[in-house]
């Protein structure tokens, strides 16, 4: 079962530990795969997981068409991801994506690469302060990509979702798909309440 993120240490030797299962560890890990390849496509198929599939059959959390911004529309959970800088002129927007989005890709995709790799070390999950802060990014970055997939716009829309689970059976997707997105939170909670602490 899991332990909520807490500080350890002072100084230099801070550090902010959690202790996940090893399942916990791995669905955590495997999301964090999958807004990777959504964020930077991977150079062969066939790499996911097929358990953690069979997990959340039916969710597509990655892997849709990454459309250059002038080819029209695309996945939009990449532009919760990389949202639009301005909104209200289109051709301004289409020049900041073209000029800032292939760096800002590539260093969520980097974060979130890093933190499934620390996740899959051990039990315990211990992060310095900068792996803390990219660990965080990247809870953010998947919880993003998740509350799209699952339609979440605002906090109304999660409450209503939460009671419609209610009457879901237990091996229904979606019934899977809140309840990881609830323990996300949960750890990206404990995570930035940790760090705001020190």
């Amino acid at each position: 079962m899991a332990k909520a993120f807490r500080r350890s240490g002072r100084g230099a030797d801070r550090r902010y530990v959690a202790t996940l299962d090893a399942d916990e560890r791995e669905v955590v890990a495997t999301v964090m795969d999958q807004v990777h390849d959504l964020l930077e496509p991977p150079d062969a198929p066939g790499t996911g997981d097929a358990a953690f599939d069979d997990l959340v059959a039916g969710l597509d959390l990655g892997g849709g068409p990454t459309t250059p911004a002038d080819e029209g529309p695309r996945d939009p959970a990449l532009d919760r991801l990389l949202p639009p800088a301005h909104r209200e002129d289109p051709e301004a927007a289409q020049e900041f994506r073209r000029l800032t989005e292939g760096g800002l890709r590539h260093r969520k995709a980097s974060a979130l690469s890093a933190s499934a790799t620390l996740l899959r070390l051990e039990d315990r999950v211990t992060l310095d302060a900068d792996q803390a802060r990219s660990f965080l990014t990247a809870l953010t970055d998947v919880r993003l990509v998740l509350g799209e997939r699952l339609g979440l716009r605002t906090d109304e829309d999660l409450e209503l979702l939460e009671q419609v689970a209610g009457s879901l059976a237990d091996d229904d997707p979606l019934l899977h798909a809140l309840a990881l997105y609830d323990f996300l939170t949960w750890l990206q909670e404990t995570l930035a309440d940790a760090l705001l602490r020190g």
